[in-house]
């Protein structure tokens, strides 16, 4: 990493902390608190806007189970040799279906001591993903020069928890067109409200779309929806992006839920993916 990117790691993890002490409140104890100073409705309007997602051809295809732990992607793999997976959870059904596919997976998460099954495609790293390397936690470059994946295309599928932010930031452009294929569960979308979190949240999102183009958006029904500045937000969100030079696109998409989306939490109520997300 260079003198300049350790600089703007540095500044975005010491942001991403100071921002988001500023605007959550404690959860348990009733709703967030969020910054007096409000994101105006306009600007997050063209930030929504920015992420609708269009519809693909062929259409899309889901990997992993039925529930939490699946995620649809394009029906574009062939080629692509590694599933680079930030955060393990308690099932790895996509990360099995990847490796069914012949890639190479590598997963990274220092709260566990390993993904819940064992495959020989697997490589396992003991570490958190973030902005800045320390102990515990590696950028998602840094990681990638220690697991040393093959050539080629790349799938990225990230589940960290809120660390998304600052992780992907800290993320050159060249380190993310190296994967055909983004998932990202983008977390805390309901304190988009407050103008410091938006701040943080839009260059991610701007950042995406530049190489990437959004194909789908699941809410992610572990929460109900929430009011922000008049728009009805999921405050979690798991995001399907494609490269844009490999991208075959038929319109923006109008059918939600897809016919591959199942809910996260069997328990809890549906959510259909809220108007102010797609066109």
């Amino acid at each position: 990493m260079s003198q300049w990117e350790t600089k703007v790691a540095s500044v975005v993890r010491a942001l991403a902390g100071r921002i988001k002490r500023a605007v959550l409140g404690a959860r348990a104890s009733g709703p967030p608190r969020t910054s007096t100073v409000q994101t105006g409705r306009g600007e997050l309007e063209t930030l929504l806007g920015r992420v609708h997602p269009m519809a693909t051809e062929p259409d899309l295809i889901r990997l992993g189970g039925p529930g939490d732990g699946g995620y649809l992607v394009p029906d574009d793999l062939a080629g692509i040799t590694a599933c680079v997976s930030p955060g393990v959870g308690h099932t790895a059904e996509f990360e099995l279906d990847c490796a069914r596919r012949g890639m190479k997976v590598f997963l990274a998460d220092a709260s566990v001591d390993g993904p819940p099954v064992d495959d020989p495609q697997f490589s396992f790293t003991p570490t958190f993903i973030g902005p800045a390397d320390s102990a515990g936690t590696m950028t998602l470059a840094s990681w990638l020069d220690l697991c040393d994946p093959p050539p080629g295309d790349m799938l990225l599928q990230m589940d960290i928890e809120g660390a998304e932010y600052g992780a992907l930031l800290a993320t050159s452009d060249d380190v993310l067109e190296r994967f055909r294929v983004i998932v990202v569960e983008f977390h805390d979308l309901h304190l988009l409200a407050s103008r410091p979190w938006f701040a943080l949240v839009a260059p991610v999102f701007e950042r995406l779309c530049t190489t990437h183009v959004c194909v789908h958006i699941h809410p992610n029904n572990c929460c109900p929806t929430c009011d922000v500045v008049g728009f009805t937000l999921p405050p979690v969100a798991e995001f399907t992006f494609w490269r844009r030079d490999r991208a075959r696109l038929a319109g923006p998409a109008t059918t939600f839920p897809h016919r591959l989306d199942a809910d996260n939490v069997a328990h809890h109520a549906h959510l259909v993916l809220p108007s102010a997300l797609h066109a």
